[in-house]
């Protein structure tokens, strides 16, 4: 069955910018990403499945006590997904706040767009 665009972005922040296992994360983004995937990050953009994975390494490994969490229900319209995030210390206010937008083309994202919209000062 083909994964909604609204699937793909829950997916997509807790099953793979949230797990700290790598092969887990590897399995979720071999099955929920395109090979030639394009992530548009504020500072750089990432090409393909092995890019992907290795920024998201990298990114739990900057801040690993941090968890993301969905700031809403995801939404999606035709091949488009989107899902406002908030991520920083568990139990705490968020530090960074922000979305994702995703196309999508037979249930798999094809490009994907961060955009961070506040980052507050840690307490």
């Amino acid at each position: 069955m083909t994964k909604s665009p609204a699937e793909l972005m829950r997916q997509n922040l807790l099953e793979v910018f949230n797990q700290p296992d790598p092969a887990r994360r590897a399995a979720v983004i071999a099955e929920n990403y395109a090979a030639d995937v394009v992530w548009h990050e504020p500072d750089r953009v990432i090409n393909g499945r092995a890019g992907l994975e290795r920024r998201a390494t990298e990114l739990l490994a900057e801040n690993p006590d941090w968890v993301f969490h969905p700031g809403g229900t995801a939404s999606e319209l035709d091949d488009l997904g989107h899902l406002a995030f908030q991520y920083g210390p568990p139990n705490e206010p968020a530090v960074v706040s922000g979305m994702d937008i995703a196309r999508t083309e037979n249930g798999r994202i094809v490009e994907l767009y961060t955009i961070v919209t506040e980052v507050r000062p840690q307490q």
